[in-house]
């Protein structure tokens, strides 16, 4: 570590944490920036739940809503990765514009051809395009503003506040997407939703990749610089580019995450139907969203001395325990108040686990490895729906709920056993104690 990194680490607990943090994070980027990308990951939270309604909607078959849903869910996932790593190659600008467009196009493709009636099959092809195309917003913006605050030698805390404001605007945008597809599908159709998640993505996905601040993570001697100031090395030997196999299980925990919020989804739908107000589900959804994005903004006030990998363990313990009521709740009030203290958990686990898949890859592969984590997510969520929906069909709410249980317990497992390892060769433990 250098004169310089230990200087910082040891600035973090006399600097005042809470919206301090949040003025630095701010000041790297001026606030354009996220007043445009907080629009632009809207439509990654719209079109998973529009396609699946619009569909429905004008072919009469939720099995055809279903595929599509699931085609849309499978593109997004098997290619966000690859857009990541095409940022990473030939940075972000280029892609991001030319993914904005593309998925404009086809999500107003997917729309057209619904309304046209087209055969389920190339539905479904449709939506594997829209999926495939989604130009990872949520993921680009973490890696641009951690470019950010590293190259101006910013604070671990620093960074930590900007994941959490990242996360934090992906939770707002996960509860307002299908709160606005819901309400365009009940005043109007859902293809109004899905036609204004196309005009989003085309106008404020290209504001994001022309904004200034997407050199920051352009390719090239910088990048390699920067990769020597956080090992703290002097070499001039090439910075180490390969994605280490610590960063496998923050995967795992990721995609159980998304298992259990999936699983959740599937009780709460099916115990709001049972108690005869299904209208309900979509509000309990926000109440647990609210809750987790409170959480997420206020991991900024948590003090440095308590260490990433401490922070996981205690995330997704707070997980576990916290979902075990869900198996005994059976009234819309305790529904209401036990999954809204669920969310405190949600965030917090998710920006610690960001966190460390920062430490853990090498910069030149930081939004590959976002986009990774981010697939991660949403495909342990679109599988536990689809698993959960079923168990909830016939065994109750309660067997989804105990699908998450399970999910929380098995992602505090990984994070009791797992030593994550940054690409220096220092487990992440070591490196927060220097």
């Amino acid at each position: 570590m250098t004169t310089t990194g230990k200087t910082a680490r040891s600035g973090e607990k006399g600097t005042a944490g809470g919206l301090g943090t949040y003025r630095e994070v701010i000041g790297l980027t001026g606030p354009l920036l996220p007043v445009v990308s907080f629009p632009a990951r809207l439509p990654t939270a719209t079109i998973q739940f529009g396609s699946v309604l619009l569909v429905a909607r004008t072919s009469g078959s939720l099995a055809a809503a279903g595929l599509t849903g699931g085609a849309l869910a499978v593109g997004q996932v098997a290619c966000g990765p690859l857009v990541g790593r095409l940022a990473d190659r030939h940075g972000q600008r280029a892609v991001v514009l030319v993914l904005s467009l593309a998925n404009a196009l086809a999500i107003a493709g997917l729309v057209a051809g619904a309304l046209a009636g087209l055969a389920t099959p190339l539905l479904a092809l449709l939506g594997a395009c829209a999926g495939a195309t989604v130009p990872q917003i949520g993921p680009m913006a973490r890696a641009r503003l951690v470019a950010l605050a590293r190259r101006a030698g910013a604070r671990d805390a620093t960074v930590g506040a900007a994941l959490s404001f990242e996360s934090t605007l992906d939770e707002i945008s996960f509860v307002l997407g299908p709160a606005l597809v819901g309400l365009a599908a009940v005043t109007a159709h859902p293809a109004y939703a899905l036609g204004g998640a196309a005009m989003l993505v085309a106008t404020c996905g290209t504001g994001f990749a022309l904004h200034r601040t997407a050199a920051a993570t352009r390719p090239g001697p910088e990048g390699r610089a920067l990769a020597k100031r956080r090992s703290g090395s002097a070499s001039t030997a090439p910075a180490p580019t390969r994605i280490p196999r610590a960063v496998h299980s923050l995967r795992a925990a990721l995609a159980l995450q998304g298992a259990m919020f999936g699983a959740c989804q599937a009780g709460i739908t099916a115990l709001t139907e049972r108690l005869g107000q299904p209208d309900q589900a979509g509000l309990v959804y926000a109440a647990m969203g609210v809750m987790s994005a409170v959480a997420g903004l206020s991991m900024a006030a948590v003090p440095a001395r308590v260490g990433l990998t401490t922070r996981w363990r205690a995330a997704t313990a707070a997980a576990c325990a916290l979902s075990l009521p869900l198996l005994w709740t059976e009234a819309l009030p305790a529904l209401y108040a036990t999954v809204t203290v669920l969310g405190v958990a949600y965030a917090p686990h998710l920006i610690t686990v960001f966190g460390l898949t920062e430490r853990v890859v090498p910069p030149a592969r930081l939004a590959e490895a976002m986009a990774l984590a981010t697939s991660a997510l949403v495909g342990g969520q679109a599988l536990a729906v689809a698993v959960t929906g079923r168990l909830a069909e016939s065994y109750g709410p309660a067997a989804a709920f105990g699908a998450a249980s399970l999910a929380a317990a098995l992602a505090c497992l990984i994070a009791l056993t797992a030593r994550p390892e940054s690409y220096t060769g220092r487990t992440v433990a070591e490196s927060d104690r220097l």
